[in-house]
This record gives structure tokens, C-alpha cells and sequence, in this order.
């Protein structure tokens, strides 16, 4: 990328690849001239804004900007084929699917406690985790249950876990999606410490390179998450190192009942990337194509030993935080607004009607295979019987034998230190 002299430090954005570049004007001082891609096809201009209404100073909040803009297009993929757009397509539409199932369940009172849902993140969820390679490693939250899919879990895994039965990855220990595997997907399990998933997945990334291989590490955080101390701490950890982490920073509009307007002063959280000297990208988070070309780009990047890569997906969270969220603070034009550029609804319109690589017939044939699988996962979940009492004494502590822990990928390198004994090649400085 061409470097253009400035009078004084600026940021500038461009669809050109983010950068962090020094150069000296003719006095001899240092400059600095940043670039964070946008490669959204709108920009949403919404602002939200806290008001007072009525004699007892009720306080709400109100949406204006351009709400009623034309939804756009989706951006065409540098990668993905036909095959590969179908296939996100058929994990989008699982992930919705199984999360209204799990409503359902919930209102018949089948659930124990709470569900969390990532209505309108789906393209989010499926598409970022689809870039991954096998060998890659993944942290999900609560809303990235479609990248459970992808991986691999079935969806009476998810269903199961939140009516806490026995056949559940937890085996009954946990109402939501506190469960992982380490041992054959890679993942890491979700941590309810918010930031908490940054700093241990740079440590999954470190512990791999130790022994001799660069691996891609994706997680997410939330637009209130983000600003979470241990967040900062993991992701710079991760920069220092050069270490694999893609982090998607899930921008949907709300921390809870907090708008983003009340959060932070940035008008990008990819701008932050900036501070790491990392680089950083912003997609449309409703759109499969650019969130699956940003992941792919940074998973390589990770492969190459290049470090990390922050990626702001701007969408908006459709529901409330949990089930028991009404969200009601959101003004209704903010939802309308949003519900126009759902993202199964956008890519539907990609295959069928832009790209014709489903006639309507397949497309309906899709639906249903899929609604016969959620309908199969719901029954064996239902069906899984509750643990018994005298099971809540096994699985608290790890019992002698009960798994091996072990390198993934072999033993770290090792060489004669000058006392005579062995150390890493890491032991003073990790890089």
C-alpha cells in the first residue's frame, strides 16, 4: 500500500488491507499513517439517544437516521464456491431453527434456567467458524451456538445442555453452554467472565506454536465485552507474540439494556485494533460472504505466523440478552430497521434469486430436510432422562485415569541451557 505523507498523526479507512506504518516527513518526525478496511456495502447512519418523557422524567430511548434505507446486496465471496454458500446456508438455518426450538422448550418448561439467542448473528456464527481449518481451535459465547454446528455438535448437544439431561456434554452439571472439546473439535469451552476467552486462546496459540505449529484461534466478544480490562491484556499478549488469534468483535448495538452510543467514544471498535498494532477490519455482520472472506484472510494470516487480527462484524442482537429480557428499552424503528436485513433472509434472496444456485424447489426441500433434523434432535433430547441424584458425586475432580493430558501436536523443542540443564527455546523471550 502507497504511503501518503501527513502534516500531522491521522486515520484514515480504505477497502485496502489495515496497516500500521511509520515514515518521516522532511523535518525528520515521526509519523504514522493507519488504515482500517470497511468493506460493508452500507453504513447504517442510527444514532440512539436517551430522552425524557412525561411529569416523572421517565427515561427511554429513541432512534433516529435514514431508517428507511434500502437493504443491500451481498457482497460476492473471493473464496467460497456454490457448494460452500449452501452449505453456510444449511448451518444458518439449523442455528435458527434449533434456538426456536429451544424456545419452545423453554415455554413448556422443559429448560432449566435460562437461553441465550443469537437471533440475526447467525451469519456471524456459521460463516466465521466454516473458515477454520480442522486443526484450528475455537472459543464460542453464549450467542455463537451456529459455530457448534459447524464444528460439529449436533444440536440435541445444545438442546440437552439447556435442560440439563443426562446425554448432555455436561452429563446434567450445566443449564447453558458452559462444555467443550479439546480432545476432537478443538474448542474451548465458553467462559461467562466476559474477555475471559481472549487471553486463554492466546494461550492455545502459544502452547501449540511451543510445539512447532502456527494455528488459528477465534473467539468473540461483544461490543460491551470488549471494553473489559482482561480483554485488553489477552489481545495485546496475543500482538507482542505474534500469535494466531482471530477475534470477532460482535458488534450488535447493545450490552444488554446499554446502547453502544453509552459504551465508548470510538466510531469503530476496530479502531482499536490501532492501539495493538494489529491489523483490523470491519464487515457487515448480516452478510455470510464478508464475515467468511475476513475470517479466511485472518486464519491465513494466523497459518503464516503473522499474528493476530481483530474483526468488528456490525449487526444489531434481535432479542433481549436471555429469554427473560423482553427488551423493551429498544425503540421498535431500531428493530424494524434490523429485521429488514436478516441475515438467513439476505442469503436466501443470494442463492434464489441472485445467484439461482437453488431453484425455489431445492430451497424448499433444504427447508425441510433441516426442520426434520431439529424435529429428531428435539425427541432424542426429550427423550434423554434426567441424571440421577447419586451421579452428582462423579465428574467434580479429575480421578486418576480419567483422561490423559498430553502435547497436541508433539513435544516442545527443547536445547542445553548454559547451566547444564534443559530449557525451551522460549524460556527468556516467547517469541
Amino acid at each position: 500500500m502507497a504511503i501518503k505523507k501527513k502534516k500531522s498523526m491521522q486515520k484514515t479507512k480504505s477497502s485496502s488491507p489495515s496497516t500500521s506504518t511509520s515514515t518521516s516527513n522532511a523535518k525528520g518526525q515521526h509519523l504514522r499513517t493507519y488504515s482500517i478496511p470497511d468493506m460493508r456495502l452500507e453504513k447504517p447512519d442510527l444514532v440512539v439517544r436517551q430522552v425524557e418523557s412525561g411529569k416523572d422524567g421517565e427515561v427511554r430511548y429513541e432512534v433516529t437516521g435514514h431508517l428507511d434505507a434500502p437493504v443491500p446486496r451481498i457482497r460476492d465471496s473471493k473464496y467460497l464456491d456454490r457448494k460452500q454458500c449452501i452449505e453456510i446456508y444449511r448451518f444458518m438455518l439449523l442455528n435458527r431453527k434449533m434456538e426456536t426450538a429451544l424456545e419452545n422448550l423453554y415455554k413448556q418448561g422443559k429448560v432449566v434456567g435460562g437461553v441465550y439467542f443469537g437471533l440475526g448473528q447467525e451469519a456471524c456464527s456459521c460463516a466465521s467458524s466454516y473458515a477454520l481449518d480442522k486443526d484450528d481451535w475455537f472459543a464460542p459465547m453464549i450467542r455463537n451456538q451456529g459455530a457448534l454446528l459447524v464444528r460439529g455438535f449436533r444440536a440435541s448437544d445444545t438442546m440437552m445442555q439447556y435442560m440439563a439431561k443426562a446425554d448432555s456434554p455436561t452429563k446434567g452439571r450445566d443449564g447453558t453452554s458452559h462444555f467443550g472439546d479439546v480432545k476432537d473439535r478443538n474448542m474451548v469451552s465458553p467462559i461467562s467472565m466476559l474477555g475471559d476467552l481472549v487471553p486463554v486462546m492466546a494461550g492455545v496459540a502459544l502452547g501449540a506454536r511451543l510445539q512447532g505449529r502456527n494455528v488459528a484461534v477465534m473467539t468473540y466478544i461483544g461490543d460491551g465485552g470488549q471494553s473489559t480490562g482482561v480483554t485488553y491484556e489477552g489481545i495485546n499478549f496475543a500482538a507482542v507474540q505474534d500469535l494466531g488469534l482471530v477475534l470477532f468483535v460482535e458488534s450488535n448495538l447493545w450490552a444488554y439494556s446499554t446502547p453502544s452510543e453509552m459504551q465508548y467514544r470510538v466510531q469503530d471498535l476496530a479502531e482499536r485494533a490501532i492501539g495493538y498494532g494489529i491489523p483490523g477490519v470491519i464487515v457487515d455482520g448480516t452478510d455470510a460472504c464478508q464475515v467468511y472472506d475476513a475470517a479466511r484472510d485472518a486464519v491465513e494470516r494466523a497459518h503464516r505466523g503473522q499474528g493476530p487480527t481483530l474483526i468488528e462484524a456490525k449487526m444489531m442482537r434481535m432479542k433481549g440478552h436471555a429469554i427473560h429480557d423482553a427488551a423493551t428499552y429498544v425503540p421498535k424503528p431500531m428493530f424494524d430497521f434490523w429485521k429488514k436485513r436478516d441475515p438467513i433472509a439476505r442469503f436466501e434472496n443470494y442463492l434464489v434469486n441472485v445467484k439461482k444456485w437453488l431453484t425455489a424447489n431445492e430451497h424448499q426441500e433444504l427447508i425441510k430436510e433441516v426442520e426434520r433434523v431439529i424435529e429428531a434432535e428435539r425427541e432424542i433430547a426429550v427423550n434423554s432422562p434426567m441424571p440421577t441424584p447419586e451421579s452428582a458425586e462423579g465428574g467434580v475432580y479429575c480421578e486418576d485415569g480419567c483422561h490423559e493430558i498430553k502435547p497436541k501436536y508433539g513435544m516442545p523443542k527443547v536445547k542445553k541451557g548454559t547451566g547444564g540443564f534443559k530449557q525451551t527455546e522460549a524460556a527468556v523471550h516467547l517469541k
